[in-house]
């Protein structure tokens, strides 16, 4: 072994190893089977944290039921991202040819896009393999690939046929700079200033109700006075004393001079506005469901690409055009983009006296957060998946434990979401995706089938009737939604299906259990049926991650300039790159300067090198059960001394034991107490650790293994090694050497799961010594726990003995005695127990403590000339002048006592201010108490010292 440990020397090469010798393919079929499939990245960019962090879960799962004999799949695979992809192709087209997609046909556009995937698509496979994930990379799916297509056409036509599938005009989130609709998963809502306009609707005269009525005007607030140009009503609480006699009136609509009813419902809210509201059916989703429960008709104003049409489209409450209103849309609005309409709207109201007033208000606003524009909800032509036949059953999967959601809490989600769920809106206007198969004849009748030719052929349609297929695409969701069984070849009835499906986990965000999780459930629980009949489920068991934000709690964007690409901390990366990385193509090129600040602050040197493994053990020690998880530079900086730790101690077993002749172990009773103890401490953790992988609590096994090997082997066991090596007789040592190759290369697959690259390349090396032909450390047993090694003495007494040394070393710490003077040890009060452990470990104490004497007294000693602890039940004594020079010591020690006297009275008279307790934070005031607590421990422990040696000082 290199005596420096640097995983770029090792990391690609023992992938390439991995990968050409088949060691992630599934490798014996009448094994138990083990099976995760991958939430496939898309294709836009780079693997960001959050991709890292939950591959690095699965592969530690994938590597863990590996090496317990499973036959294990990890299916690979990427995803097209319709939206999100087109877009940057569109924007990369524009940049490099200044053309948009309408410069192309359909197919050579689309072609463009694959030459886009094959770049980004190889990018984030190398990322994946820089993590070490081990998936079988030849069963590698693309969400577009042609066998993923047929299933998704199978999938439509099967659930079309059965009625589930249909095409209704709905209110849906469009983006006018797409042309798309959109889901609410790429919404986002922004609270921007804004203003709300009040505007009076006039009550329209000669009714016979009214004839009574002072009230000449409704007034209603509104933020989006543009609408009024498609109102169809004007809601009032039936509660609302004030106005509720109007229902069933009319007011006159502003400009487009259109009588509309005043109607009845408890939407309106008396304490809200002026409790009037304009109901907008075709542009609001509140007043679409009001509209939908008064069957008010809904009339659409904008067009497809954010103006205001030139005559507007009217249509019942079921969707079907009308006549019942005119389509008139005064001329001045006709073609303006929204924003200047309601800017002019806002002029022609306030010249006609109908503008009641203007308030400054905060409105939540929704935008795209694919193309940045205001989102519009607009009336448009979709394809729906019904949901409410495929949600219960999906529900009682989850309510019958035949899915089981880790944490638990999530459970409440999933449900919550699944009884309020509506139809899935599953259609997109792209050219980029899976092309509905759906072909309509010219008198729009509808034809569903894999293709023309089956068409044809099915409704016996003659060659003269011209077939067109639907222009619009599936939603991306819709393909991921049949991951877990198209990638195994459904429709086929494949071996791989038979064999891994139900898979056994699903590894994913809690931002998408609604939108892929559930969808996944529903879908694979219609479609997929075993043997008997009865629905499978695509997986039994979801562990919900939470998401990885900054060292500052803050959702890691481009924008604000925080985003951290893995491969920059497994590899590092200069300031200058950092930079240039992060502010090069930014939707908003004004944040360049702000994110430069910002990095040059975070990271004034670049970003260190630090392997993969130390990343992957940091992911893994983060993965608490919490939803949110700050990411920590200083852990990534400590783990990556962690493995510099097992890497040195791994040289110094194998330089001690290179000659070694290792022979089976078995534990005898004349073993040392040491070597014992290191062999049942080992099993304990195996036995803890194996209980937190199984239980997915990745943190807590991180830091048992941490724990174990900082902690035990490294600090403890191989300095007590090395003091064997020295002064312990050949059969002690022959043995030690035995005990140090047997538990190194059990730690070694122990930790493999979590830190694969430096395990495999030190076991290497201890199997040669352990005389192990196996070609690779990925396919060794598992560790697992031995019931027959345990003896709770030999733990309580080695604890005995490391209390003991802990104890001497904070007295040469606390009274300045140098590490390496000799001085002596007595014990008093000991058990016949505690007297066996000495004098069998004297030769340790001394060696490890730099002792000079070590003795058992059995009668009472001078107290006052002696330091004593008791440490259960034994007086541990050292006398006193043997190890200081008495005044030089009390000198000392006086000094000391002086500094503290001062620290107390500052924090004593910051905390008696009274404008700092009013103004400062609760946490600072906290803080300056414990400062002042701990403080108050040393100064005790200090003058109690002082009071030992004046005391010594005062004896003659």
């Amino acid at each position: 072994m290199e005596k420096i440990y640097n995983p770029q020397h090792i990391e690609e090469s023992l992938y390439n190893f991995w990968e050409k010798n088949g060691y992630f393919k599934p490798n014996n079929l009448k094994k138990p089977t083990f099976c995760i499939m991958m939430p496939p990245p898309n294709i836009t960019g780079s693997l960001h944290m959050g991709h890292a962090f939950q591959q690095t879960i699965m592969d530690i799962l994938v590597r863990y039921h590996r090496m317990q004999g499973k036959n294990t799949l990890w299916q690979v695979g990427t995803d097209h991202a319709g939206i999100a992809t087109q877009l940057l192709v569109e924007r990369q087209l524009f940049l490099e040819e200044k053309k948009t997609k309408k410069d192309y046909t359909r197919d050579d556009f689309i072609e463009k896009i694959w030459i886009w995937k094959k770049k980004y698509n190889s990018i984030v496979t190398k990322q994946m393999r820089r993590l070490g994930i081990s998936v079988d990379w030849d069963r590698e799916k693309f969400t577009l690939d042609a066998d993923i297509s047929i299933a998704v056409r199978e999938a439509f036509i099967l659930l079309y046929k059965k009625n589930l599938i249909y095409k209704k005009k709905r209110l849906v989130h469009w983006d006018s700079k797409l042309e798309t609709v959109i889901s609410d998963l790429e919404v986002e809502h922004r609270l921007v200033k804004g203003r709300k306009w009040l505007i009076r609707y006039p009550i329209v005269k000669n009714s016979i109700t009214n004839s009574n009525s002072d009230i000449k005007y409704l007034i209603v607030s509104t933020t989006r006075p543009e609408t009024l140009l498609g109102d169809t009503a004007i809601a009032i609480n039936p509660e609302d004393c004030q106005h509720n006699q109007l229902i069933g009136e009319f007011v006159h609509c502003p400009l487009v001079d259109r009588i509309i009813p005043i109607i009845g419902d408890k939407y309106a809210d008396i304490e809200k506005g002026t409790g009037c509201v304009k109901i907008t059916p075709a542009h609001d989703f509140n007043d679409y469901k009001i509209g939908y429960r008064h069957k008010l008709p809904m009339i659409n104003i904008f067009t497809l690409n954010g103006k205001i049409r030139s005559f507007s489209k009217i249509y019942n409450y079921n969707g079907q055009k009308s006549s019942v209103y005119s389509n008139f849309i005064p001329l001045k609005f006709q073609k303006l983009d929204i924003l200047s309409a309601r800017i002019k709207i806002i002029k022609e109201i306030e010249k006609i006296g109908l503008l009641e007033g203007c308030e400054e208000c905060d409105i939540v606003t929704p935008y795209s957060d694919r193309s940045g524009v205001i989102v519009q909800p607009i009336l448009t032509d979709q394809w729906y998946l019904k949901t409410s036949q495929l949600s219960q059953i999906a529900l009682d999967a989850v309510k019958n434990k035949k899915i089981k959601f880790v944490p638990e809490q999530y459970t409440t989600m999933y449900s919550s979401w699944m009884n309020n769920i509506e139809d899935w809106c599953i259609s997109r206007q792209l050219w980029w995706g899976h092309r509905i198969p759906v072909w309509y004849d010219n008198q729009k009748n509808i034809y569903v089938g894999h293709n023309e030719e089956e068409i044809r052929k099915e409704y016996s349609i003659s060659k003269n009737i011209l077939l067109v297929q639907d222009d619009d695409v599936l939603d991306t969701w819709f393909s991921s939604g049949l991951w877990t069984f198209s990638t195994l070849g459904w429709p086929k009835k494949t071996k791989f299906l038979k064999l891994f499906h139900s898979t056994d986990v699903l590894v994913s965000g809690f931002d998408i259990i609604f939108f892929w999780i559930a969808r996944m459930i529903m879908l694979t629980m219609y479609l997929i049926k075993d043997d008997h009949g009865e629905p499978e489920v695509p997986f039994k068991n979801v562990y919900i991650t939470g998401l990885i934000r900054d060292e500052e709690g803050q959702k890691m964007s481009k924008s604000k300039g925080n985003v951290i690409d893995p491969l920059d901390m497994i590899d590092g990366i200069s300031l200058t790159e950092l930079i240039k990385k992060r502010t090069s193509n930014l939707l908003q090129p004004n944040l360049s300067s702000k994110i430069t600040k910002r990095t040059i602050k975070e990271f004034p040197k670049g970003i260190e090198s630090t392997g993969t493994d130390a990343l992957r053990f940091t992911f893994s020690a983060l993965a608490s059960s919490t939803r949110d998880i700050k990411w920590d530079m200083s852990r990534l900086k400590g783990y990556r001394n962690f493995c510099n730790k097992l890497w040195n101690a791994s040289r110094f077993v194998l330089i001690n034991t290179h000659n070694h002749n290792y022979l089976n172990l078995n534990i005898k009773d004349d073993m040392l107490l040491v070597n014992k103890w290191i062999l049942i401490k080992l099993n304990n953790t195996v036995k803890i650790y194996r209980e937190s992988l199984d239980a997915y609590r990745f943190d807590i096994a991180s830091n048992i293994l941490y724990d174990f090997i900082w902690n035990i082997f490294c600090d403890w066991y191989l300095e007590f090694v090395k003091i064997i090596f020295q002064k312990s007789s050949s059969q002690n040592v022959f043995f030690t050497k035995n005990i140090l190759i047997y538990v190194l290369e059990l730690l070694l697959r122990l930790a493999h799961p979590i830190i694969p690259f430096i395990t495999e390349i030190i076991w290497q090396r201890v199997k040669v010594i352990a005389n192990i032909k196996s070609k690779t450390i990925m396919l060794q047993k598992f560790p697992e726990y031995n019931h027959t090694i345990f003896d709770q003495t030999i733990l309580i007494n080695v604890d005995w003995i490391k209390k003991i040394i802990i104890f001497l070393r904070n007295i040469r710490i606390s009274m300045n005695i140098n590490s390496t003077k000799l001085i002596p040890l007595f014990l008093y009060k000991t058990t016949s127990e505690q007297e066996k452990v000495i004098q069998e470990n004297t030769f340790l104490l001394k060696k490890i403590s730099f002792l000079n004497e070590v003795k058992i007294l059995f009668q009472e000693y001078n107290k006052d000339l002696c330091i004593k602890e008791i440490i259960d039940g034994a007086e541990i004594i050292l006398p006193i002048l043997q190890l200081v020079e008495k005044e030089k010591e009390l000198k000392r020690l006086k000094k000391e006592m002086e500094k503290i006297e001062i620290n107390i009275k500052k924090i004593k008279n910051k905390l008696a201010n009274e404008n700092f307790l009013s103004y400062a934070p609760e946490k600072i005031v906290t803080e300056e108490k414990n400062k002042l607590s701990k403080l108050n421990k040393i100064y005790q422990k200090f003058f109690q010292q002082i009071k030992i040696f004046t005391n010594l000082s005062n004896k003659k």
